[in-house]
């Protein structure tokens, strides 16, 4: 078959990090163009993986360039125009999370990707970790009973620091849009994408004024689920810190390292732990196996696995984890 065209817009430290390197990984997909509005960036980005095509106007990129799908990789506040431009050229779309800065962002760009029959992805890619993707079959298999409560969290320096990412206007918050949306998504999907029905959050400004840089939060969702998170950029841990534990009627299994727990009648028995990949491995793979999820999703191998409806929900979440700190009170979603 043809390669699968692929565009960028946006070469930050994510593009060059990540999805420009996999996609030269990827034998059925082809980088066909980027857009920069950094020239000096722009140039030295695509003379270091040859790509020929580059524009400074991404509008320039969607007119002329022949690609099958783009990857946008901006600051926030730009993902919703240039979703809807895209998806409004023809091509399917995969954005970095968050898909918007907020949910009537977010179903603007949802209504363009059904108007014009497009696939729309966001990039939450803490599912595609293997351990992540082992606990999701391991919990679908009933090996833990039922979930009922998830404990998570992500203590780790921010992810950027370019100055866009400390501006409210752009970035759209902190640390929970950085780090707090990806557990709150990879909780959600552990359970099976419960209903969240309520949620209590607490945040910190220790060293910022404009942007929470830690964040606390309790998600009450059907099923009897219950989520607790802790997201920040500078509580004192020593070391980056992501975890994950999900506690079912009966046992246990969790990431970082890898471990499982079961109750056999009223034993609670180690089925070992075990370390599949280092951290950073970990965390490596898991942006190749969300590129290889997109590509195949528009070569009709597999569905959009991190859809744009979920990325709703997860911004309904969002919306009230900051009213809720804003507040200082539980904030009930309808």
């Amino acid at each position: 078959m043809e390669k699968t065209r692929v565009a960028v817009i946006g070469l930050g430290s994510v593009a060059q990090l990540v999805h420009l390197p996999n996609l030269l990984k990827i034998n059925s997909a082809q980088i066909t163009a980027v857009s920069e509005i950094n020239k000096s960036r722009l140039h030295s980005v695509a003379d270091k993986f040859q790509v020929t095509k580059r524009y400074t106007d991404y509008k320039e990129l969607l007119k002329n360039d022949d690609s099958n799908a783009v990857i946008i990789s901006t600051p926030t506040n730009l993902h919703k125009q240039m979703a809807i431009d895209a998806l409004n050229a023809g091509k399917d779309v995969l954005v970095e999370k968050p898909l918007a800065r907020t949910r009537s962002e977010g179903e603007e760009i949802i209504e363009a990707a059904k108007k014009n029959n497009k696939k729309l992805m966001v990039g939450m890619n803490m599912r595609y970790r293997p351990d992540s993707m082992l606990i999701r079959t391991l919990i679908d298999a009933g090996e833990i009973g039922k979930p009922c409560y998830i404990k998570c969290g992500w203590i780790r320096k921010q992810s950027s620091n370019e100055k866009w990412f400390n501006r409210r206007e752009e970035a759209g918050g902190g640390v929970i849009l950085d780090l707090g949306i990806h557990l709150v998504d990879l909780a959600l999907w552990l359970a099976d994408y419960p209903r969240a029905i309520s949620v209590s959050t607490k945040n910190f400004y220790h060293q910022s004024k404009n942007l929470e840089d830690t964040s606390i939060s309790f998600i009450r969702c059907d099923n009897s689920v219950l989520i607790s998170l802790e997201a920040s950029w500078v509580l004192a841990e020593g070391k980056d810190n992501f975890y994950t534990t999900i506690y079912g009627t009966k046992g246990s299994i969790g990431a970082n390292p890898f471990k499982l727990i079961k109750m056999l009648e009223s034993e609670q028995i180690d089925l070992g732990t075990s370390i599949l990949d280092t951290p950073a491995e970990a965390f490596k793979k898991s942006y190749l196996n969300e590129l290889k999820s997109f590509i195949g999703a528009i070569r009709g191998l597999n569905p959009i696995f991190s859809s744009g409806e979920e990325a709703l929900q997860l911004l309904t979440i969002v919306d009230a984890m900051y009213k809720s700190a804003e507040k200082d009170q539980e904030i009930i979603l309808s």
